[in-house]
């Protein structure tokens, strides 16, 4: 009967009180009641003790998941949207959820306290205000009824921060038409023309040699531990690219804010003219040209997997640039440049696969990708640099 009697009390607590406060209240502190409550059971049950029930507090975790249900009628009652399902999308970098009602669908975003600090978010969202009014189709954050675009949880692991997106009409497509690569040109130039000019009183990373070569260099040695040649070739590699980039005037390339991550999963066509960007988590400072670059990557990609030609890769991107010096221009040495800093690309996510593998890359980064991966760094070597 003590047992039962010790379940009863602290579920009364639980339930019978304030829910919401123990939701939202630290582990810790939920520790410590229950301690209490259990000592003084015991004082009044001298049976108990001989069970030897261990109370300790909670174990420190590195990630945890929201879970969906609680967290739609979170979203509900604080951005007063009713009628709405809420269900986990995917779990990369970030845990996306989608929200889907009746009156049409967003995307709430929950970023890993290990990967994005509060101010990075808020820094994200910034950009996002900033770009809108610009008339750059965005993906922008939501208020919510308080005036709000980043919410906070008190996960396990510590503060989690949440922002509330509208979805981006239309969907991914690939490949693209003309039409939408002229689109795609032009507004990615709309876009660095805010950007170029605009400085957040946020931190965002930053890109350039030492956060796309040195520092990744010495991040993913341990993953080629049983491909030394491999390794040999990255730190050779990278020591060619640094000196390549030496030569050019780099002084005079366009520097701003760019997304860095431009390729078609983050932007969707809604018809031939209307596009829409999301998903800036990748946002940093840097040469503008980068951006540019990952369309280059993805037309790379395609001729990697023999899926287009090269005449086709080379057709589709002078599509993109014609259209972008409509709005924008870019050197010739800027766009020389693509092919090193396409290297300092690959290095870069090479280490966020590593940085990120007990919470996400586990699932795809086996020896088989990487090798597969080298092949592809090794290809674009062969075919675009010049060294």
């Amino acid at each position: 009967m003590q047992i039962p009697l010790l379940g009863c009390l602290i579920t009364s607590i639980r339930f019978s009180g304030c829910p919401y406060v123990f939701h939202q209240a630290h582990p810790v502190y939920l520790t410590a009641l229950i301690t209490i409550v259990i000592s003084v059971v015991f004082s009044l049950n001298p049976v108990l003790p001989c069970l030897h029930l261990h109370i300790m507090t909670v174990f420190p975790a590195q990630y945890s998941l929201l879970s969906s249900a609680p967290l739609g009628s979170y979203i509900a009652s604080n951005y007063g949207l009713d009628g709405f399902t809420c269900r986990l999308l995917v779990h990369n970098l970030s845990d996306t959820y989608i929200l889907e009602g009746s009156d049409g669908r967003y995307i709430f975003k929950v970023y890993r306290v290990a990967h994005r600090s509060p101010d990075e978010v808020l820094g994200e969202v910034a950009l996002l205000n900033a770009l809108a009014p610009g008339g750059v189709s965005v993906a922008f954050a939501v208020k919510d009824l308080q005036g709000r675009q980043v919410q906070q949880f008190l996960a396990a692991e510590g503060i989690r921060c949440g922002v509330l997106f509208m979805y981006a009409p239309g969907q991914a497509k690939y490949p693209l038409s003309d039409l939408q690569l002229q689109t795609l040109g032009r507004e990615v130039a709309k876009m660095h023309n805010i950007t170029c000019s605009l400085q957040l009183p946020y931190s965002r990373p930053v890109y350039n040699v030492e956060t796309t070569l040195t520092r990744p260099l010495a991040s993913v040695k341990e993953l080629f531990k049983d491909l030394p040649d491999d390794y040999t070739f990255l730190q050779q590699l990278a020591a060619k690219v640094a000196g390549t980039l030496k030569q050019f005037d780099t002084g005079k390339f366009s520097y701003g804010y760019c997304h860095y991550d431009l390729i078609p999963k983050n932007y969707h066509f809604d018809g031939e003219t209307k596009i829409t960007f999301f998903d800036f988590d990748c946002t940093g400072k840097g040469y503008l040209v980068n951006d540019l670059m990952t369309f280059y990557i993805q037309l790379g990609f395609g001729v990697n997997a023999g899926k287009i030609t090269q005449e086709k890769a080379d057709t589709d991107f002078r599509i993109i640039i014609e259209a972008y010096r409509e709005i924008r221009a870019v050197s010739d040495e800027e766009l020389a440049a693509i092919p090193y800093l396409g290297v300092m690309f690959w290095m870069y996510f090479l280490e966020v696969y590593v940085l990120n593998f007990e919470d996400w890359s586990n699932t795809f980064l086996t020896p088989q990708f990487v090798k597969d991966r080298m092949a592809l760094i090794r290809n674009w070597v062969d075919w675009y640099c010049r060294f």
